[in-house]
């Protein structure tokens, strides 16, 4: 249950006001659109993307490390973290 409860803070505070989240208010906010269609369609998509990382995840620590899978990952983020505050 631990990792459970991780994985789920860790994705759902990282989702918290990105812009699938914005486009999705976006969608809902259209007066003639059902919000029901747009948040089955907006947790279908987020299912999905999720499932591929799973298994795509799954496949690749078969051939890498989980600890370089980390480095590369924390790189990654601090490569766009940078480019974020530099960007103008």
């Amino acid at each position: 249950m631990q990792i459970f409860f991780t994985a789920f803070i860790t994705i759902f505070l990282a989702e918290l006001g990105d812009k699938t989240q914005i486009a999705t208010l976006l969608f809902a906010s259209n007066k003639d659109t059902s919000k029901w269609v747009v948040f089955f369609g907006a947790a279908l998509a987020l299912t999905l993307t999720s499932a591929i990382a799973v298994l795509l995840g799954g496949t690749i620590s078969e051939y890498v490390s989980e600890k370089t899978l980390k480095l590369v990952g924390g790189m990654g983020f601090i490569v766009v973290g940078v480019w974020t505050l530099l960007a103008k």
